[in-house]
């Protein structure tokens, strides 16, 4: 009986997950060979870029653009300490305007300091609504596992003072079904009615997650990785992480009603062609799974 259940619960749960793959987000790094990486998805993908103190403004816009250029649907990290100024802020978005860019992610950034009058997201957030550039999409960060450097208080009011601007929230990357729905829980609780992407880590090589994992500050996942001992020995293993687990059981709780998530941003670090195999191949089994489905049961 047991093992009838078994066999009977995997092919739901990839049903389940079917949703969350539908049409998820797929996160660039403004690195050599990104253009090639996202030319590997298809016309029309959503795909965030990323930006960063050391490749600076520059980097994200120029590789949006060519992005763009190529039938993909960008949606470059506007981080606010790294303009100088309104000026700047305009020719920015006039550039992302001309591109056809209709999707924007506002972050504070990872500048110690502001080069600017810009020194948070909300901030920024304000002077692009003032500017008149109009974006139908405007997306900002949420930490359902907290920041290494700000208090869970301030972060809540922070997102409920940046709902206003936005039309969307983006988790931070988390391996933790258990934590992303507390937070969704608790964002309705608190008046956030912002559909939430769950950041979720796509099939990458275990050792450079785990590096990006701790340098991000994505402590609660790593200790929750510690503790469960099979889990992290997946997580290690040579073959290594994959995320097929944490989008199953996701789908299943969205399933059920327990957890509330409007899709996927998969963090890819790049390596996009293994992580969209993956995807295409488990919307196939989806699928399949879906037709072999009569009122009588599960027939496999």
């Amino acid at each position: 009986m047991l093992q009838d259940t078994t066999i009977r619960t995997r092919p739901a749960k990839r049903r389940a997950a079917a949703p969350l793959l539908a049409a998820p987000r797929y996160e660039l790094l403004p690195l050599p060979g990104a253009l090639e990486a996202g030319s590997e998805l298809p016309v029309g993908t959503r795909v965030t870029v990323t930006s960063s103190p050391a490749r600076g403004i520059e980097a994200t816009v120029a590789l949006t653009e060519a992005l763009a250029a190529r039938g993909l649907r960008p949606a470059p990290h506007l981080a606010a300490r790294q303009f100088r100024d309104t000026a700047q802020l305009n020719e920015v978005l006039d550039r992302l305007t001309h591109a056809g860019v209709d999707d924007v992610f506002v972050v504070g950034g990872d500048d110690e300091e502001p080069k600017g009058a810009f020194p948070d997201a909300l901030t920024l957030l304000r002077n692009i609504s003032e500017t008149g550039h109009h974006f139908p999409h405007v997306g900002v960060g949420s930490y359902p596992e907290g920041h290494p450097t700000i208090d869970d208080e301030t972060l809540w009011q922070a997102l409920a003072d940046k709902q206003p601007f936005a039309t969307y929230t983006v988790t931070q990357m988390c391996f933790d079904a258990d934590a992303l729905c507390r937070f969704t829980s608790e964002a309705a609780a608190r008046g956030i009615a912002l559909p939430i992407l769950a950041g979720v880590p796509g099939v990458v090589d275990p050792a450079r997650l785990l590096r990006v994992s701790m340098r991000i500050g994505v402590g609660d996942s790593v200790r929750f990785l510690r503790n469960n001992g099979s889990l992290l020995g997946r997580f290690l293993n040579p073959l290594g992480y994959h995320p097929k687990r944490l989008v199953r059981e996701l789908g299943a709780r969205v399933s059920t009603g327990e957890c509330t998530l409007a899709g996927l941003h998969i963090y890819t670090f790049n390596q996009v062609h293994p992580t969209r195999t993956w995807v295409d191949r488990a919307r196939q089994h989806g699928d399949e799974h879906r037709h072999l489905t009569t009122p009588g049961g599960d027939h496999e």
